[in-house]
């Protein structure tokens, strides 16, 4: 298997289209990680059924969020997207969250070519109210049978504050 962190780049950070790797598909309890140091998917566990992931959740080749591991992306698409999938996504905002006092952000973007919704998702206002609710009701409630509490999303961000978190861990990454 390729090492994502050695042929993608994160992307044009400042037009707003990034490389994204995808680790979890929609709909999937299954907790798959990038292990970077054997270049290769690792299913870290399985999460309870009423769990499943509400997005394609992947990652920011060459990026390091606060909590070491690469910046994770919420990728909206209207079927999942298998383990391994790599494309160019279009930043449309940022969930800012801490997991057991961690920073551990989550930009959120879509397809950059999205002709099934004729690119029509260009900020989180775009998206439906209800999706942005699924998504803050998972991720502070997702370890509550293990760890209550240990999860906050803090706020969602717009497109701007989501390039600024990619361009920090970009430097994060470039200094480790």
């Amino acid at each position: 298997m390729a090492d994502f962190n050695q042929i993608l780049t994160p992307g044009d950070v400042d037009a707003g289209i990034i490389n994204v790797v995808n680790e979890i598909p929609e709909g999937s309890c299954h907790k798959i990680e990038w292990n970077r140091k054997v270049a290769a998917f690792q299913l870290d566990r399985v999460e309870p059924a009423i769990f499943a992931k509400p997005t394609n959740y992947g990652f920011i080749p060459q990026t390091l969020d606060e909590d070491g591991d690469e910046l994770d992306v919420l990728l909206i698409t209207r079927q999942p997207l298998a383990t391994g999938v790599f494309l160019e996504a279009k930043v449309i905002g940022v969930m800012k969250f801490v997991d057991d006092g961690e920073v551990d952000d989550k930009i959120v973007c879509v397809p950059a070519d999205d002709r099934d919704t004729g690119n029509a998702y260009n900020s989180l206002a775009d998206l439906p109210a209800n999706l942005i609710k699924q998504i803050e009701f998972h991720f502070n409630n997702y370890k509550a049978l293990k760890k209550p509490g240990s999860t906050k999303v803090t706020h969602w961000g717009d497109v701007e504050e989501a390039k600024e978190v990619i361009r920090e861990s970009i430097k994060r990454w470039n200094e480790r």
